[in-house]
């Protein structure tokens, strides 16, 4: 499987939102939080993320192909990332793609500080992931709604 990264400028930014909303729209209608989710974004707020000084989007590719994106955002000067969001089309979901991702962004990045993320406490998939590849909870849950709880997580030793 040949998934790579492609560093996304401005004129990026309509096909990333696109492949967001798709890949968000589920969990969108799942936990109805129209407040954060990226399903629920405006085009707007893609491109002011894309123009953030300490913000690095990716399209995610496969076979040239673009299948989702990620976010990086570094803070501390560049000492602690945090990743977010990250997307992939659902027809390409739980095929090692995420995993495969992680291993680039870790290479192409090292900061020294460690990573943060967050996702969907009831996402089970998503927290399966994440354990996997060596983040641990740190203990911080958030309620959003009834359905919904975001989880926080971090990795220090990479």
């Amino acid at each position: 499987m040949n998934v790579n990264l492609a560093k996304a400028t401005l004129e990026d930014a309509n096909e990333i939102h696109q492949i967001q909303v798709v890949t968000f729209k589920p969990l969108l209608e799942k936990y109805q939080d129209y407040d954060l989710s990226p399903g629920n974004e405006k085009l707007e707020r893609t491109i002011s993320r894309l123009k953030e000084e300490i913000t690095d989007y990716y399209l995610i590719k496969l076979n040239k192909e673009s299948i989702g994106g990620i976010r990086i955002r570094r803070y501390e000067e560049g000492n602690l990332c945090k990743v977010g969001p990250l997307f992939i089309l659902p027809e390409y979901q739980n095929k090692g793609i995420a995993q495969n991702v992680f291993k680039i962004i870790e290479e192409k990045y090292k900061p020294k500080n460690g990573w943060i993320l967050d996702t969907i406490l009831q996402e089970k998939g998503n927290c399966h992931l994440y354990e996997k590849i060596g983040y641990r909870k740190t203990g911080k849950i958030e309620t959003i709604n009834e359905r919904m709880d975001i989880v926080y997580y971090e990795k220090k030793d990479i």
